[in-house]
């Protein structure tokens, strides 16, 4: 993929091109853009403002949904829209202390709240 931003102040916005030489069937191109548009979706509270434009290359035909948004995320770190991954959090983590499970009270689901 490759991406072109034109930063701002206003809230994100995504722009998508995938073409036929990407893949020459529509669903196959329509997948790519509906795992996209998912991806922004989740990630747009940490995005940074600005004019999004994706350009799909042709591995994207061939690659899982999950490769498709974790190589959309590293792109957009790269680019430093998105604040790079951590451990998050403010407090550094006690010594012996276990993390919370995923469905504990005052753990986040995971895939609806983006960890920024």
């Amino acid at each position: 993929m490759t991406l072109h931003w034109l930063k701002g102040d206003t809230p994100a916005r995504l722009g998508l091109a995938v073409s036929r030489k990407v893949d020459a069937r529509a669903v196959g191109r329509n997948r790519i853009k509906r795992v996209l548009r998912d991806a922004t979706r989740h990630l747009r509270p940490c995005l940074a403002g600005g004019d999004y434009v994706v350009v799909a290359r042709s591995a994207a035909k061939t690659a899982t949904n999950l490769q498709l948004r974790e190589a959309f995320e590293r792109l957009l770190r790269r680019a430093g829209a998105l604040p790079p991954a951590g451990q998050g959090g403010t407090m550094p983590r006690r010594e012996g202390a276990e993390p919370l499970p995923l469905n504990a009270p005052g753990s986040s689901s995971g895939r609806d709240e983006p960890a920024c």
